[in-house]
């Protein structure tokens, strides 16, 4: 694998770090800048919105440029929008700051997919995309839990700081280590590029990852809740737990992404199975203190084993915009964040035991399984009419070489 990649990994892990940690640092933000912890929320939501804004409009309108230089953009971008949040005078600028530090997420990805699959052989290309996505899943291992540590001794404005210089450190690896590339793409300005998402099969990968990624948000979003109330932890062992999530997570990335190379669809099929089987578990699971860390692992495994796989699919599906294809994509999981969150919140305020929000996580998998199946049939009954375009296409200039004559 090349060297480049490593680059690609270190924006992941800064992007990552930042995306998760505001979780841990609400108290602190809400009590420094004399707000409630529900209106400090918002600031996750400001995030988020900036990524599925963000990430198809960049993607769009840096589609002619040198994907080295978007990149490097990108996290120019990200870096400025982290500065201003630890400089942040009051929440209202926090919440602009949050909101531009989110919108080069799904590009830089998306982007970035599009650059690891191009630098591979293509029976690599699902591992390459996964070793990008390396640095996001170690970041729930090592760099939320330190950031987040730096934010309760130092001051949650350092935590920003801090993400910033990793920006920065990504910045130089992407100019050293991404080669110089020239081409672009063969859509036509913005509208060429959204064109290219006018296709069914790009529109249900698209739902395939809302539903399939929204099954683990509904679950992961009140993981804690779950952990003390269900399983017996103390508070204080939480953070451990969701160590143990991000090594899950990690393991999983890399397995589906081993496992995509050899059977895309497959490993799609296989990752949401286990993953309604894992909700499906978790009331049984939550029980003991020992079960409840496996779950916790395995879930990470399941959801990301499937992360390599959607975000390739989404790719082919749309070969003539992949940059916005695969930024799109991005989008789709942060609408899955969201709205898998809501969902899950649905089941507990409506009285169903703290570990409902997993079995509505499984109705959201189910789902995900359904679209993923009508993909695979509208691909196999449009696959004997692009077989009959090609054999009327390479005809055709005989026919006319005769019709000449």
């Amino acid at each position: 694998m090349p060297l480049a990649l490593l680059a690609l990994a270190v924006g992941a892990f800064g992007i990552g770090t930042t995306e998760f940690v505001m979780m841990g640092l609400l108290p602190d933000v809400a009590d420094d800048l004399n707000i409630s912890i529900p209106s400090a929320g918002h600031l996750v939501s400001a995030y988020a919105l900036g990524v599925v804004i963000g990430a198809p409009l960049l993607a769009a309108v840096t589609a002619r440029m040198s994907r080295r230089t978007v990149l490097i953009g990108l996290m120019g971008l990200f870096v400025v929008g982290n500065a201003l949040s630890a400089l942040a005078p009051d929440n209202g600028w926090l919440l602009a700051a949050r909101f531009l530090s989110g919108l080069p997420h799904g590009a830089f990805f998306g982007v970035g997919a599009v650059v690891a699959t191009n630098m591979v052989a293509p029976e690599r290309k699902a591992r390459s995309v996964s070793l990008m996505f390396l640095g996001l899943t170690v970041a729930n291992v090592a760099g939320v839990p330190v950031a987040t540590l730096m934010g309760q001794h130092l001051g949650w404005r350092a935590t920003f700081l801090g993400v910033s210089a990793i920006g920065l450190a990504a910045i130089a690896a992407l100019a050293f280590l991404i080669p110089h590339d020239h081409e672009h793409t063969t859509a036509k300005g913005l509208r060429g590029e959204l064109a290219a998402l006018r296709s069914l099969p790009v529109w249900l990968s698209l739902g395939t990852t809302v539903a399939g990624f929204g099954a683990l948000f509904a679950a992961y979003s009140y993981i804690t809740p779950m952990l003390t109330d269900a399983a017996g932890y103390a508070d204080a062992s939480v953070t451990l737990l969701l160590a143990l999530f991000g090594v899950g997570a990690t393991a999983g990335n890399l397995l589906g992404g081993r496992l995509a190379d050899h059977s895309l669809r497959g490993t799609l099929f296989g990752g949401l199975t286990a993953l309604v089987a894992v909700l499906a578990l978790f009331p049984l699971l939550m029980r003991t203190e020992l079960t409840a860390a496996v779950a916790v692992t395995l879930l990470g495994m399941a959801a990301f084993a499937t992360g390599s796989p959607l975000q390739l699919m989404v790719m082919e599906k749309a070969s003539s915009a992949p940059s916005l294809a695969s930024s799109a994509n991005q989008a789709a999981f942060n609408l899955a964040n969201a709205g898998g969150a809501w969902i899950g919140g649905l089941a507990l305020a409506a009285g169903f035991g703290v570990t409902s929000p997993a079995l509505a996580g499984v109705a959201l998998a189910v789902l995900g399984l359904a679209v993923a199946s009508l993909a695979y049939a509208v691909d196999r009954r449009r696959a004997p009419v692009a077989g009959r375009e090609r054999i009327v296409a390479s005809h055709v200039p005989q026919e006319a070489e005769a019709v000449h004559h």
